[in-house]
This record gives C-alpha cells, structure tokens and sequence, in this order.
C-alpha cells in the first residue's frame, strides 16, 4: 500500500498536477487575503484572524480536490493497468486506501504552507500573539476533515467511470450537494419538519462546529463515516471487476 501511495504522489508532481493544484490553492487564496480589497483582505478586516481562508478554501477544494482525484482509476481503466493494479498482492482495500492517501498527502501539502498566514496574523495583531488560536486550529482540522471528505468522494467518482472529466463533475457535484445542498433543502418551506436532519447531513454544519475550536466527537464521526461510506462504495465497485 505505501509503494502505491509512493507511486501515485510521483504521479501527480510528474505530471504537474500536484504543483498547480497547491500553485493554484495558494495564489487565490494569497490574492485574496492579501492583496485584492474587500471583506475577506486581513489588512483591511481590521481584525486578526483567518477567516476568510476558512470561508473560501472549501469552495476552491470543491473544485481542486476533483482535479486531482479524477484521474485516480479513470486513467487506470482507460489505460487497461486497472487489471494488472488488480493482480498485485494488495486487497481492494489497500489499493483504495492507498490513492486515497496519496490524494489527502497533496491536500495537507497545499495547507501547509498556510501556516505563515497564521503567523503573520499573529505578529500583526495587537498585542502580538493576540488570536483565537483555538478557533484557528479547530477550522484548520476541520478544513482537513471536509477535504478528507471530499478525497473519498473523488475516489469513489473515478472508480465508477473511464472518463476523466465525468469523474471531476461528478466529484465536484457530489461536493457540492454535501458542503451546500442539505443546506438548501433545508430552507425549502416544504422540508421545515426535517429541517434540523437535512442540516445535519450537510458537511458545512459539522465544519462550522469543528470552526469555533471546540472538537466535539460527533463532527468528528460524522467526517470519518462519510470517508468510510465513499471508500467502502470504492471498494465496491473496485471487488465487482474480480467477480
């Protein structure tokens, strides 16, 4: 499993996927922070936090993640070493969890670099080092939760196709019906009785939770067991080639 994680990460930054996906994450979110006026400028805030890195990194992960995860068995299958993949000595688990890892390894790497953004919010404030860092470090587990969550949906996506681009809409559909859809349904008036469950099969519910620094066990399962639930269905649809 970890030769697969190795080959698929040297996959990716050979063939610039990975350095333009994080290239991409950090010069908009950079831009953004920094540079272009507005709500979300931490110089014309006033305020010192990350805020706006928290409100607008699920939406570029809703459209980086499936960049990175389309090709992940679509391009094994179109290519036709799906079969010689499956004939090594690893389970369909192992071989699941290891395209998962490698996807999840170039989201950490993408939020990595962030970091000098928390410092440099923390030097700026007044006094120094007068920031919610609970609240920093909770969404920053969060963020990573919900791209975790949006990997597995990636994973899941390219498994069913061959086709690299159906796979992306369908991530990114997918993404977006869980980050924000429950939401939406929720504010029809015809779905007012179930108002509170459709929000809370909702992921942006959970991130919001995880956001105010507290790290309550129920965001927590709910994150793992959406990983679960895609991988599994991988899994699934990996196991039915053998059959």
């Amino acid at each position: 499993m970890l030769a697969l994680w190795k080959k698929e990460l040297f996959t990716f930054f050979s063939s610039l996927t990975g350095s333009l996906v994080i290239a991409v994450f950090l010069v908009l979110n950079g831009l953004f922070l920094w540079v272009i006026p507005g709500n979300m400028n931490i110089l014309f805030g006033g305020y010192a936090n990350l805020d706006g890195l928290f409100y607008m990194a699920p939406w570029l992960y809703l459209f980086l993640v499936p960049a990175v995860t389309m090709r992940l068995f679509a391009d094994e299958k179109k290519s036709g070493t799906i079969e010689l993949l499956l004939t090594r000595p690893l389970s369909d688990w192992q071989i699941v969890t290891g395209k998962y890892m490698a996807g999840l390894s170039l989201v950490v790497l993408s939020l990595l670099p962030t970091l000098i953004y928390f410092y440099s919010v923390s030097r700026l404030a007044q006094p120094a080092g007068n920031v919610d860092a609970g609240a920093i470090w909770g969404s920053y587990i969060g963020l990573l939760m919900l791209a975790g969550a949006y990997v597995a949906m990636g994973v899941f996506t390219s498994a069913i196709t061959d086709n690299q681009i159906v796979a992306f809409v369908l991530a990114a559909l997918l993404a977006f019906v869980f980050y924000s859809g429950f939401d939406a349904l929720a504010s029809v008036p015809f779905f007012d009785s179930f108002e509170g469950v459709l929000i809370n099969l909702g992921i942006d519910a959970h991130y919001q939770s995880l956001s105010r620094g507290v790290i309550d066990a129920r965001d927590v399962l709910y994150f793992l067991g959406l990983i679960l639930v895609f991988l599994g269905l991988s899994r699934l649809v990996l196991s039915s080639r053998r059959w």
